[in-house]
């Protein structure tokens, strides 16, 4: 978790039009007139309120939530057809309006996330370590919720829900603050989450849209320090990296996904060729999705060839090195010269960059310098192989003879995640009911004085 300072640089837009903007020193983050203010406050109140609360009254609100959701589904696509259709007017990439779009069967799904949540255990007040110390008192080390968390994304709408229902389940507050391109489905999701909530007899303010389409709403987000305690951005690196440097508030850091694929030399190829396209192209627009291929000198006789017609049946450009490109006569696939841009690339689309590597320690030291530290997979029938890349890869996830598209909190059984945290502080990985957690001691004793 880190924090920052203010800082005077310029105003960074991230791809899909949420504009996240730079510092401006002379900004005096808690004026009682702004909106955002007034929101963040509201939410202190309500977290107040919610984080006492026994899992069976948090239960009941997110089982309404999920009902409400079904109910109103022509409600939230109506309002989503309004962003899709601007989105398209715009000259919006195809993988951005589909992670933009809802449809009833992905809403369906989103309310089954919630049920899934909902069964969950609580994480709150559970007992992380506790003993008698040798004086008699007895110390215990407890969960409790974070308080007001901020959430900044970009077209993902679904994100409403996951991050409602998981700060909600913790016994947090949540200011959600979502891009401008999904702004009517957000505003129509959030009317149904705060109805449902305050139905269950939960406070309608645990669950607040950001006030404001401008980037000065953002702006009062990242400076309510002592409002709202922590802020999680997830989208695009500019997003991100926004987020991180310019927040007063403390961050979580969510982290793009350049995952790898890495074929070794001892391999099975048909599953090796089922991974790759599985990690690719499965969706493509999502950051577990696989975003280069590295194969071992030694399989790429067999497994090039093979894995390139794949890829193209499956719509895949390949940005390949000198030794990839070697293969691509006699292919179907289209493969581009790849550059030092195409390796640290998040393409979040239908394409890929490949190359041959000479050794495992070779694939690990192409990882090490362009990886994300998000997800990276082997493909692998040697055990010392499958163990030597697990130890020497230092990502949040290492997968072994796996797709990268299981780095996700609902494949890990956590239920929907608020993002895949890449730092190194309290929370790493998919982020499920846990990490949106932080814990406090109870110290019990007898009249114990030192």
């Amino acid at each position: 978790m880190t924090s920052h300072s203010d800082s005077a640089s310029s105003s960074t837009v991230t791809p899909e039009g949420a504009a996240v903007p730079a510092a401006t020193p002379a900004a005096t983050p808690h004026e009682p007139t702004s909106p955002v203010v007034l929101a963040a406050r509201r939410a202190r109140l309500a977290a107040d309120e919610i984080a006492p609360l026994p899992r069976a009254a948090k239960d009941t609100a997110l089982l309404a939530v999920a009902d409400a959701l079904e109910a109103r589904t022509a409600e939230i696509t109506e309002a989503n057809a309004e962003d899709t259709a601007r989105a398209r007017a715009a000259g919006t990439s195809e993988t951005v309006i589909d992670r933009l779009t809802l449809t009833p069967e992905r809403i369906r799904a989103i309310a089954a996330d919630v049920r899934h949540v909902a069964a969950l255990p609580d994480p709150v007040g559970e007992v992380v370590r506790g003993s008698t110390l040798p004086n008699g008192i007895d110390l215990r080390q407890i969960r409790v919720p974070l308080g007001v968390v901020g959430i900044v994304y970009e077209a993902r709408p679904n994100v409403t829900v996951d991050a409602a229902a998981l700060c909600l389940k913790s016994g947090n507050a949540v200011l959600l603050r979502g891009s401008s391109s999904a702004y009517a489905s957000n505003t129509a999701l959030v009317a149904v989450l705060r109805d449902a909530v305050a139905g269950a007899g939960l406070p309608a303010d645990s669950v607040q849209l950001v006030p404001g389409e401008s980037r000065d709403s953002v702006r009062e987000l990242m400076r309510a320090r002592g409002l709202v305690d922590v802020l999680i951005p997830r989208g695009g690196a500019s997003l991100i990296r926004t987020v991180v440097e310019e927040s007063t508030v403390p961050v979580i850091e969510t982290g793009t996904g350049n995952c790898h694929v890495y074929v070794d030399a001892d391999t099975d190829l048909d599953m090796a060729v089922d991974i790759l396209v599985n990690s690719k192209a499965q969706r493509p627009s999502v950051c577990n999705a696989a975003e280069t291929l590295l194969v071992h000198r030694d399989a790429a006789d067999a497994f090039v060839p093979r894995a390139l017609d794949a890829l193209a049946e499956a719509g895949v450009t390949v940005h390949g090195d000198e030794r990839m490109r070697g293969y691509a006569d006699g292919s179907k696939a289209t493969v581009l010269a790849a550059t030092d841009e195409d390796w640290a690339t998040e393409y979040l689309s239908y394409d890929i960059a490949a190359a041959v590597v000479d050794s495992l320690d070779d694939a690990v030291a192409h990882i090490r310098r362009w990886s994300s530290g998000h997800t990276e997979a082997i493909v692998t029938t040697s055990q010392a192989a499958a163990r030597r890349f697990t130890q020497l890869v230092d990502s949040t996830t290492v997968a072994v003879n796996a797709s990268t598209r299981f780095t996700d909190g609902g494949q890990f059984g956590f239920g929907a995640e608020i993002g895949i945290s890449t730092q190194k502080l309290h929370a790493r990985g998919p982020m499920g009911l846990p990490e949106l957690t932080s814990t406090k001691y109870i110290v019990t004793g007898d009249g114990h004085t030192r």
